[in-house]
């Protein structure tokens, strides 16, 4: 036979819900006790908080057993309410939680007989568990409920912090982006001026070591503003490989000259050995080299001075490689795999005139993977000197001739415009520039660099980027207008990113140079300048 719930909630139970409400404590203490037992979480939970909410529970429930009619203090899923969100909060699991009611209910039926020295009838037995299964109900609702509910908002604290990161993020990059614009603005006239005084010709011995060192410093500030902007770079995504294929020769070359000031100063010794055919690679000839001058600095850095520094490339298994080994401090074994994550310093207890920051071999790491290559350190300890060696896909050999160096191009007298804000950059690069032998204009802001520029039709115009007035991407717009092809249009600024050298091109610019200068690239420009346009056939 079917027993319809609402009939056996409506029936009264005097006795056993007045035992219920007298006994509540007495019979939480029994469960807490046997629920110690079974359960294994009761043990790490303290007792008074398994104890909080079950006596209120059991008192609600006796007095609506004793008068199912008549008004409670607070309806019985309430405190179930709140002990499934208690449960939660302890950290117990649903399964827990149920088993919390499944052994309270035999603690009342035990308690209840034990109270009334009888057996429970059937329909006292059906309505306790009726009450109890609607708290189990309403405590499992609340356990969920609220779980969900802290779910739902640590997914968004999550999120908020994800965002307020990506944030931190952008305004870092942002703000290194600025540091790096406005790091290279004085420094560009300081090379300049260096480069001026070594176009003036001979002079005292102890100014040309003076020049010698200013721009070997102004140099090396750069290459780090650029290091660390590449780091960043790399991290967004934002670095594209220019890629050619050319003679490994021809970088280290390259690598080779940019670091033997600092050599110099050290008195290392730097060798290299390269095999008599060309070693051709296909990739960015910029980037390679930049990966040889931070591992030729990197092994300068932690030499003595005075120190043997040795450099070797060659082809194995179908590959290019590149080693770099010194006789320099050494790393700890400990260290080998950590060298190349950012800034760590191989040995905190050296001077901090040979740290730096730390960017240097991480910068490697990630130039070399971006060109499908692996880099990897070597050492047998402190003291025995260290070896880094990069792995490289080779490009197929050929039989056509590699390129030689070629010396400084004799320029032709070129009108050249430059328009700068920045006064002493605009004066020493005129200096600079009328040594070598050209005939220089100069314009202070955007609209007099226009003006004067389809006034007097120069064959190159130098513009800043950010220039008072009108900026130098809307001047090149309108010298490009009004002057056609017969004017070489020419980025310089601070900003040196591929993101920012494709919109000067974009704006009509023919080349974009980084500030400060240099000496050579600029020639180079000026070389092309002298020479007609080709046109498309």
């Amino acid at each position: 036979m079917t027993i319809d719930p609402q009939v056996l909630r409506a029936e009264r139970h005097v006795e056993i819900g007045r035992v219920l409400q007298r006994r509540a404590h007495a019979i939480v203490d029994h469960w807490a006790s046997r629920a110690a037992e079974e359960q294994p979480d009761a043990s790490r939970v303290h007792e008074q908080v398994l104890l909080d909410h079950l006596p209120k529970l059991l008192q609600t429930l006796g007095q609506s057993l004793a008068d199912p009619a008549g008004p409670l203090p607070r309806p019985l899923s309430d405190s179930a309410a709140e002990h499934g969100q208690q449960r939660w909060q302890a950290g117990w699991s649903l399964a827990e939680v149920v088993r919390d009611y499944q052994i309270l209910r035999l603690v009342i039926v035990e308690q209840l007989e034990t109270e009334l020295q009888r057996s429970l009838l059937t329909r006292e037995i059906l309505a306790i568990g009726l009450a109890l299964d609607e708290a189990i109900a309403a405590s499992i609702a609340a356990y969920v409920q609220h779980r969900d509910g802290v779910s739902k908002r640590l997914e968004q604290n999550l999120r908020d912090q994800a965002d307020q990161l990506r944030e931190a993020d952008r305004r870092k990059n942002e703000f290194l982006a600025v540091l790096a614009h406005e790091l290279r603005n004085p420094m560009a006239p300081i090379l300049n001026a260096v480069q001026v005084l070594n176009l003036l010709g001979p002079a005292d011995a102890n100014i040309k070591q003076a020049c010698a060192i200013v721009e070997r410093q102004v140099q090396q500030m750069v290459r780090l503003v650029d290091d660390l902007l590449d780091l960043t770079r790399i991290a967004q995504g934002k670095i594209e490989l220019r890629q050619t294929t050319f003679d490994l020769a021809a970088a280290v070359a390259r690598a080779i000259q940019t670091v033997t000031p600092l050599f110099e100063t050290q008195q290392h010794h730097l060798s290299a050995a390269l095999p008599t055919e060309p070693l051709r690679m296909e990739g960015d000839q910029d980037r390679i080299v930049q990966v040889l001058v931070n591992l030729l600095t990197n092994a300068g850095k932690y030499t003595d001075k005075g120190g043997r520094i040795h450099l070797t490339a060659g082809r194995e298994d179908g590959e290019v490689v590149l080693r770099v080994r010194d006789n320099g401090v050494g790393i700890e074994s400990d260290m080998l795999a950590r060298v190349f994550d950012m800034f760590t310093q191989i040995d905190h207890s050296l001077p901090r005139s040979r740290g730096g920051l730390g960017i240097g071999l991480t910068l490697v790491r990630q130039l070399v993977e971006l060109h499908n290559g692996r880099v990897s350190a070597h050492s047998d300890g402190p003291g025995q000197g260290s070896e880094f060696v990069v792995r490289l896909p080779a490009a197929e050999a050929s039989t056509e001739p590699v390129a030689s160096p070629t010396s400084r191009p004799e320029l032709p007298p070129l009108h050249i415009l430059i328009i700068e804000d920045h006064a002493d950059a605009r004066s020493t690069l005129q200096q600079l520039l009328t040594l070598l032998g050209h005939r220089v204009e100069t314009a202070a802001d955007g609209l007099q660099g226009v003006e004067a520029g389809l006034t007097g039709r120069p064959n190159v115009a130098l513009v800043d980027l950010s220039l008072p007035s009108l900026d130098g991407l809307e001047v090149a717009r309108r010298l490009r207008a009004g002057l056609g092809e017969s004017v070489r249009l020419v980025a310089l600024t601070g900003h040196a990113s591929e993101e920012d050298r494709r919109v000067c091109l974009d704006a009509g610019f023919d080349a974009h140079l980084a500030k400060p200068v240099d000496l050579e690239a600029l020639n180079r420009l000026l070389a092309d300048a002298s020479k007609p346009r080709t046109t498309p056939s």
